[in-house]
């Protein structure tokens, strides 16, 4: 019987022993420098809710509220040793309406909200995108680019160089018909061979066979007018927040680009590629 006491006050020594210990880090926890600064970025620190607009058959993305992720926040600072913000943890919170639960909708805009424009080039057949590549780097801007079969059977290193790059890469599939089985060729090897994580579709038109398709193999589909000439004056009549500009291959564009890029520049806009532009 004494032996039982003894254990039993033992654990419960122990316990309470463990309560004040962990009270205590707690405490010290509270009171650190990092943990304070912390606290006053999170309460500083707004970011609000902005659920997709549908409107028909169309969709332009919504903005997840972020709030900071306080104690995972510190747990990367106190690893590092002092506060620094680019160490700060965010988490996203659902949206009620999104673009990723209505894949079967034409995305036509990224969010105004994110004062983002992307440039979106298409790749067909003996397309030469090495000069469009030049420009963009100069720049140091990431393009979104379409191919099609042929050109990713001729040119499969170039896309995964393009990739690497940090530049999205969509869905032409052969002669943009998306019933087609090359479409799920060129899918696969988008993302499974060159991990690029989401596939996009790009319709001019509605096409209810052929977004029932992009949708059912969860890519993105974007519609929007292609600009094929004048593309420098076309480009400042249509640009605004969530502008997605889209181009094809020839040498107009590739001597207007870089005015291209200057203007949308002037305008306070951030060129970013699908990818970015169209995160939620």
């Amino acid at each position: 019987m004494n032996k039982f006491f003894k254990m039993l006050g033992l654990i419960v020594l122990l316990s309470f022993s463990f309560i004040y210990t962990e009270k205590t880090v707690m405490v010290v926890k509270e009171y650190d420098q990092i943990m304070i600064k912390i606290k006053e970025k999170a309460s500083l620190y707004k970011s609000e809710k902005v659920d997709a607009l549908v409107y028909k058959n169309t969709i332009i993305p919504g903005i997840k509220k972020e709030t900071i992720d306080i104690n995972k926040s510190y747990k990367e600072m106190k690893q590092y040793g002092s506060y620094d913000e680019r160490l700060i943890v965010y988490k996203k919170h659902r949206l009620n309406t999104s673009i990723d639960s209505n894949l079967d909708k034409y995305i036509i805009s990224g969010n105004k909200n994110k004062n983002m424009i992307s440039l979106i080039f298409l790749v067909e057949n003996n397309d030469n995108i090495n000069k469009i590549f030049e420009i963009l780097n100069k720049y140091n801007i990431k393009g979104t680019f379409f191919i099609n079969s042929n050109y990713l059977e001729k040119n499969n290193t170039k896309i995964l160089n393009l990739i690497k790059n940090n530049h999205t890469i969509g869905n032409l599939s052969y002669k943009r018909d998306y019933t087609n089985s090359n479409f799920s060729w060129i899918d696969t090897v988008i993302r499974k061979v060159f991990k690029q994580k989401k596939g996009y579709c790009f319709m001019e038109k509605e096409k209810e066979k052929d977004i029932k398709i992009c949708s059912d193999n969860t890519n993105y589909t974007i519609k929007a007018n292609v600009i094929n000439k004048n593309q420098y004056i076309e480009t400042k009549k249509l640009i605004s927040s969530g502008t997605l500009l889209v181009y094809e291959i020839n040498k107009e564009l590739e001597n207007e680009l870089s005015l291209i890029i200057n203007f949308i520049n002037s305008k306070g806009y951030l060129i970013k590629n699908l990818e970015e532009h169209l995160s939620e």
